[in-house]
């Protein structure tokens, strides 16, 4: 009888939300990871929905670069000596602080789950499973984040999104509140996770490495804080300079967060015959090989690698 609950809860929560304009990325995240967060009620006392909301801020519903490029869905810093596994770092309260890599999603919700069990959130498991409220406030004071809204996002999240409903395995009946399109739902949810909701970059694998597709208005400095990487990192990552970091950038452009490769991959050609307007900082970004690796092969100048080079010259990528 549960599961069948479970099964109209989760067919008329995607159906009814998905009509009211919900984030399609929220709701493909809810699909993809409530089977996770009931079981870990059951096992662990953690209320499904808090997993779930936390699930969502933390990771940009799964789109960060924690969860992308570290299976990291919950912020989980290294913590020291504590932590032996995979790390990956980024900017958060000071630069370039170690989080915890996984090596599935799987993973980090349970040492997520685990995570909670410790002396510190004590004060949570004396709630009951169904006050989300007192666990988003609570998980605040016990120091879980350092943001003063966080209990608030949650909060927000979980009432927007009804994710309360998973904690009892209540069936969707009536009509999520406040959602008659995307303009209703910008007033009903916290005007800050609204943004994050509609603004987030998505991240995809170029040339076997990590990027992002620019957005009209984005800049290197935003891309780099939305992913936490130091802006001048990330200008590095893609063979530009400081004085670029607030440049706008052309829609479709890619940003690489990640180091482009000594050469072409395996399954790009050998070679590429210049074409009007070509640079070799844009061959290098279309390609994933950095500029000066792709002047050695074809013994160029690193300088004034954004000039337009003549056609029909002939690079070797490898």
């Amino acid at each position: 009888m549960f599961s069948k609950l479970l099964i109209a809860l989760v067919c008329m929560m995607a159906c009814s939300m998905a009509a009211h304009g919900k984030s399609a990325a929220y709701l493909e995240y809810i699909e993809t990871y409530h089977h996770i967060a009931i079981l870990h009620q059951q096992q662990y006392g953690i209320p499904a929905s808090i997993t779930l909301a936390q699930g969502l801020l933390e990771s940009r519903a799964g789109r960060s670069r924690l969860a992308t490029m570290g299976n990291n869905h919950f912020g989980i810093k290294c913590h020291g000596k504590r932590w032996n596994g995979g790390k990956i770092y980024a900017d958060d309260d000071a630069p370039d602080e170690c989080f915890r890599s996984y090596r599935s999603a799987d993973d980090s919700f349970e040492d997520h789950a685990r995570f909670l069990k410790q002396k510190r959130y004590a004060p949570l498991f004396k709630l009951k499973v169904t006050d989300y409220k007192g666990w988003a406030r609570t998980l605040r004071e016990c120091g879980y984040a350092t943001d003063k809204r966080y209990a608030d996002k949650l909060i927000d999240i979980i009432e927007t999104y009804e994710l309360y409903r998973y904690d009892t395995g209540q069936p969707i009946i009536a009509q999520p509140k406040h959602l008659e399109g995307d303009e209703s739902l910008q007033h009903s949810i916290d005007s800050q996770i609204y943004e994050e909701i509609t603004s987030v970059h998505e991240i995809v694998q170029r040339n076997g490495l990590y990027c992002v597709i620019a957005k009209s208005g984005d800049t290197y400095s935003s891309i780099a804080e939305e992913f936490g990487i130091r802006s001048r990192k990330l200008l590095s990552f893609n063979d530009l300079g400081r004085g670029e970091r607030n440049d706008e950038l052309q829609a479709g452009s890619i940003i690489y967060l990640e180091e482009k490769h000594k050469e072409a991959t395996a399954d790009t050609p050998d070679s590429y015959v210049t074409k009007t307007g070509d640079s070799v900082h844009s061959i290098s970004q279309q390609f994933g090989i950095s500029v000066k690796s792709l002047c050695k092969l074809n013994k160029l100048s690193t300088k004034n690698s954004k000039r337009s080079l003549k056609p029909d010259i002939k690079l070797h990528l490898r």
